[in-house]
């Protein structure tokens, strides 16, 4: 991408943090206070100034290749969210299946696969150190040597995935039970996924450590994750990419947003840092989606006012990060105007004329154009012609902006100025061009033979090209491979 919207690698990370606790069914707290707390365990355990970086570095990572495998844990457990959030507070039977331990072993390792590969990728692509991307890409070992996915043994482990270990545990269970019976089950735990020392370490300063942090929250959660490679500068793209993980069917679509927004600006000739924001804003309005379970997004039928509530509060969602990303408030605060509309309709404010702001208008027309545009469980993708048509039969109907249609069905369509277009990679003819268009497909959630009937090929064929990609993407899941190939341009 050009640089028109690079960020702090620090906004980023918090990004995904925030992203990941949705995710995770946690408190949108939950990375920031872990990672202080691991750092007061790192620093406790003897380790070094790096080691302590990389234990912050890895604790607001954590949970940044969830979004990966949110679709094998909905298929799974029929709900993505509430099913992690119940393995990660020990519930018995959490999996609701009354399945033996070998069967939830056998599921949870591809599972893991996905979600280490992915954060490891998340953290290369962030330009963070050689020690956080293995760290991460350990992050579900064990201790004994019964994690996931490889079953290594501790003393294979880095240090810091047993250090986070533990103060996840921490927060989350005194969060549940309270500290005693955290205490409890961290010791049941203890010499099994995490070293006994560790564990006991963790169990003597809990109260004090807790107190603490009770303080001053948000100086603390600043404190925990200024290490030197946070200060740095990334592209946000892809916060984007990990937010499309989520729905494989949403592949590329925050990206198409934003430049469909920044396209839209450029043709009104808003000024640079309106095209900036707006442009930072798409990439960024589905970050609340993450709080509602796939199996709702996936409903083909009419949603139950339940469900719809949820949807509902997608965007409030997305407000509430800006609330907690110094760095990217505005941002997120246009960002959470995408579903707003003119007359008043729209959620989560039900905002209504002069309160939506241009950029959000701008922002609002692209996400629906885009929508429309795109193929969904419950409908075909509309053609260009169809999507102007709606959008235009919107805007006489006062629910959008009538310029924003104009410009960006102009842009669209037309020869508009662009904006945010991707700069040409020099690894972006790595795929051949049959190559790219399978992975187009099988990010798209297509599996090989679907892939084999809509191109006209035999499913060996299909998977051969699938080897081919993961071989020269260096990857070995679909998720993986489809964040990488968007990264650099092959998708």
């Amino acid at each position: 991408m050009h640089d028109v919207s690079a960020i702090r690698v620090l906004d980023a990370v918090k990004a995904l943090a925030f992203i990941g606790d949705l995710s995770m069914g946690q408190p949108t707290d939950h990375s920031p206070r872990t990672a202080w707390l691991a750092a007061r365990l790192a620093a406790e355990a003897g380790l070094d100034g790096a080691q302590c970086d990389v234990v912050k570095e890895v604790s607001l990572l954590r949970w940044s290749g969830c979004t990966a495998n949110a679709a094998g844990f909905s298929d799974w457990l029929g709900d993505d969210i509430g099913g992690r959030a119940a393995m990660l507070a020990m519930r018995p039977d959490w999996t609701g299946t009354g399945e033996s331990p070998a069967q939830v072993g056998a599921a949870i390792t591809p599972l893991a696969q996905i979600h280490c590969e992915v954060s490891g990728e998340v953290a290369r692509m962030l330009g963070l150190t050689h020690a956080t991307q293995e760290a991460l890409r350990r992050i579900f070992e064990s201790w004994d040597g019964g994690g996931f996915p490889d079953h290594r043994p501790g003393r294979d482990v880095p240090a810091a995935v047993f250090i986070v270990a533990v103060a996840g545990d921490l927060e989350i269970l005194s969060r549940v039970y309270g500290i005693e019976r955290a205490q409890m089950l961290i010791a049941q735990k203890a010499g099994r996924q995490y070293p006994s020392e560790l564990a006991q370490l963790a169990s003597a300063r809990a109260a004090a450590w807790l107190e603490e942090l009770g303080d001053s929250i948000a100086q603390r959660r600043d404190e925990s994750g200024c290490t030197q490679a946070l200060q740095l500068v990334s592209a946000p793209e892809v916060v984007a990419d990990v937010i499309d993980l989520k729905l494989p069917w949403m592949t590329g679509y925050s990206r198409r947003v934003a430049e469909t927004a920044g396209a839209c600006c450029a043709y009104l000739g808003l000024s640079d840092d309106a095209r900036r924001y707006t442009y930072t804003a798409g990439l960024l309005h589905g970050m609340g989606r993450m709080a509602v379970p796939n199996a709702i997004w996936n409903t083909a039928g009419e949603l139950s006012p339940a469900a719809w509530e949820k949807v509902r509060l997608v965007p409030y969602w997305t407000a509430r990060a800006g609330k907690q990303i110094e760095g990217l408030a505005r941002e997120s605060e246009i960002a959470s105007f995408a579903y707003e509309r003119l007359d008043g309709s729209g959620y989560f404010r039900s905002s209504a004329g002069d309160a939506i702001g241009r950029e959000a208008r701008v922002l609002a027309v692209a996400a629906a154009w885009v929508a429309l545009r795109s193929a969904r469980p419950w409908r075909p993708a509309f053609s260009p012609e169809q999507s102007a048509a709606l959008l235009n039969e919107q805007a006489r109907a006062g629910r959008f902006d009538t310029e924003a249609v104009e410009a960006t069905v102009s842009s669209e369509l037309g020869d508009g100025p662009a904006f945010g277009e991707r700069a040409r990679n020099p690894k972006a003819g790595l795929l051949s061009p049959r190559e790219a268009e399978v992975l187009k497909h099988i990010s798209l959630g297509a599996s090989n033979k679907e892939v084999a009937r809509i191109l006209e090929l035999s499913p060996s064929t299909v998977r051969t090209h699938v080897e081919s990609v993961f071989r020269k993407l260096e990857c070995s899941t679909r998720a993986a491979a489809t964040l990488k190939a968007s990264a650099l341009g092959c998708i």
